[in-house]
């Protein structure tokens, strides 16, 4: 509390703070509760909006040029086809749930301790080696 509100004689509460905190996380949490996410065209119209409004602040024509043509590019595309941005948004998340099954194959193999299956000194292609190995990443 500040001095302002707090009464004379009153011991300043410790907890206000965190009380006032939690409060607003739960205001917050309730508001964004009620606002459910639209189609990925909406998204991608709140996006486009959100990025105009941005660049828009920066009052020189030329940017105001290319935020107009960006949003006319933008806006006949999802009219037509709004679902084909729910499949691309399907889509990329595959591919991102792919890539991280990937990564965490090889991230597991790579910090393993087991020992290697190549006899010691032997390079990648069973060639006697130059003590180093090659990692495919692919």
């Amino acid at each position: 509390m500040s001095d302002a509100t707090q009464r004379p004689g009153e011991a300043p509460d410790p907890d206000a703070w965190e009380r006032a905190c939690a409060e607003d996380l739960a205001a917050e949490r309730a508001r964004r509760r009620g606002q459910e996410p639209g189609s990925a065209a909406e998204e991608l119209r709140k996006l486009v909006d959100a990025v105009a409004d941005k660049v828009s602040e920066i009052r020189l024509p030329a940017v105001q040029h290319v935020v107009e043509a960006a949003r006319a590019a933008v806006e006949p595309v999802v009219e037509r086809n709004p679902e084909v941005f729910d499949h691309l948004a399907a889509a990329g998340s595959e591919l991102l749930a792919a890539y991280r099954a990937a990564v965490a194959g090889h991230e597991r193999r790579w910090t393993r301790d087991e020992p290697s299956s190549r006899p010691s000194g032997q390079g990648p292609d069973g060639a006697a080696g130059s003590g180093s190995e090659r990692i495919d990443l692919d």
